[in-house]
C-alpha cells in the first residue's frame, strides 16, 4: 500500500496548489496546542516528508464538524507529503515538528485555510477559522526528499537518467503485493518523464524532481 501512496505522489504534477482564495496577513498565525507528546521522539516531520494521520476538522464560530478522515477511505488515515499543498497551508505548518504518536489541537484563521471564498463543497463559509485535532502516526522520507534522489542517483551526476529511474521502479515493483508486467512498469516511466523532464533533455535535474530539501545537494 505504502508503494502505491509512494508511486502516486512520484507522478504527481509539481506545484500543487493551496486552498484557494488565500491572501497572508502578518497579523494572524496559526495557533498550536499540543495534548500529547510521547517522550521518545528520535524523528520530527519536515518538509518532504510522507506523513500518516488522521484529523477532524471544524468551524471554530460554532464547533460544528465539516470533516472527519475516519469517515473516509473506510477510515484509513491519510497518507500525504508535508508542505508541498496536499492539505491547507494551515495544516502544512501545523503539522511540522510532530513526533509519531503526538496529538495536537490547532486554530488556523481564514489566510491559511480557504480565504474570502471559503470551500462550498466542504461546507466552510467565507473567512471561516477552523479548528483541526490531528494524531500523527508515522513519518517516512517522501518520495521527493533530498535521500531519495541520491538513493535514485547512483552514478552521482545530479540528475536522474531513465535507466537510473527504471532500476529504482523495479525494485519498488518487486515489494509489490500484486506485480505488474513490463509494460506496465514502462508507461509508468514514461510518464513520470513526460511530466517532469520539463526541458527533455532526457534527465530529471533536481528542480525538475522538486526535490524538498533538508541540505544542499
Amino acid at each position: 500500500m505504502l508503494f502505491l501512496v509512494r508511486l502516486a505522489v512520484f507522478l504527481s504534477l509539481c506545484g500543487c496548489s493551496n486552498a484557494q482564495g488565500q491572501t497572508k496577513e502578518d497579523t494572524e498565525e496559526v495557533k498550536i496546542e499540543v495534548l500529547h507528546r510521547p517522550e521518545n521522539c528520535s524523528k520530527t516531520s519536515r518538509k518532504g516528508d510522507l506523513l500518516n494521520a488522521h484529523y477532524d476538522g471544524y468551524l471554530a464560530k460554532d464547533g460544528s464538524r465539516f470533516y472527519c478522515s475516519r469517515t473516509q477511505d473506510e477510515g484509513h488515515p491519510k497518507w500525504f507529503v508535508l508542505g508541498v499543498g496536499h492539505v491547507i497551508k494551515g495544516l502544512d505548518i501545523a503539522m511540522t515538528d510532530m513526533c509519531p504518536g503526538e496529538k495536537r489541537k490547532v486554530i488556523i484563521p481564514p489566510s491559511f485555510a480557504y480565504g474570502k471564498e471559503g470551500y462550498a463543497e466542504g461546507k466552510i463559509p467565507p473567512n471561516a477559522t477552523l479548528m483541526f485535532e490531528i494524531e500523527l502516526y508515522a513519518v517516512t522520507k517522501g518520495p521527493r526528499s533530498i535521500e531519495t534522489f541520491k538513493q535514485i542517483d547512483t552514478d552521482n551526476d545530479k540528475q536522474l537518467s531513465k535507466a537510473e529511474i527504471e532500476l529504482y521502479l523495479q525494485k519498488d515493483f518487486e515489494k509489490d503485493e500484486n506485480p505488474r508486467d513490463k509494460s506496465y512498469q514502462k508507461a509508468v516511466l514514461e510518464d513520470i518523464f513526460k511530466k517532469n523532464d520539463h526541458n527533455r533533455d532526457g534527465f530529471i535535474s533536481p528542480k525538475e524532481y522538486n526535490v524538498h530539501q533538508h541540505d544542499e545537494l
